[in-house]
């Protein structure tokens, strides 16, 4: 994620007052006027979306520990996943589990807060992402053979994720890899 913010600052020249102008140093002459300096106003969200992008990116932290041993113990996946979200990953895992094989690597993201709705009884947020899963192969267990990606696999796709804030937290509640939009 990336904010770039800016601001104009209008530049002042300083010049020494002329000797016989009777005026003080530093004081300005009388036809010049001081105008404020102009102000770019902050994201009034930048801080929720930003709580939104770090339980995301703690969700895919935890989620790749989870994957590397194809076992949800010993992560905090749930602190971080609940509803679909949760279930989806524990579904895989008990997949990957039962082929006998985890993932080595980890993907990459590039993420945007592209919906926050901060107000109301459960706060809300959708994250897209350009998730990158060139570096996180799947690999046997426990020879390490690294497996093929099918032919027709995107290795970079649009991922949604649906978040929801529980008290002070917030909790990814959906993840939906949209393989056919590539990025």
């Amino acid at each position: 994620m990336s904010l770039t913010l800016c601001t104009a600052l209008p530049l002042a020249a300083c010049s020494a007052p002329d000797e016989d102008d009777g005026k003080a140093a530093g004081e300005p002459p009388a036809s010049s006027s001081v105008e404020p300096s102009p102000t770019v106003s902050a994201d009034p969200d930048r801080a929720a979306k930003e709580a939104v992008l770090t339980a995301y990116d703690a969700f895919w932290r935890e989620q790749v520990k989870a994957f590397a041993q194809a076992d949800i113990k010993g992560t905090d996946l749930k602190k971080y996943a609940t509803k679909k979200a949760l279930g989806s990953a524990m579904g895989d895992v008990l997949v990957m589990k039962k082929a006998g094989t985890a993932t080595t690597g980890s993907p990459t993201h590039d993420t945007n807060v592209t919906s926050l709705t901060a107000s109301g009884s459960i706060p809300k947020a959708t994250v897209q992402d350009c998730l990158d899963i060139s570096n996180w192969k799947t690999v046997k267990r426990p020879s390490g053979e690294v497996q093929p990606f099918p032919t027709n696999q995107p290795l970079r796709y649009i991922t949604t994720a649906t978040a929801e804030k529980w008290g002070t937290q917030w909790m990814i509640t959906e993840l939906t890899p949209e393989g056919t939009r590539t990025c």
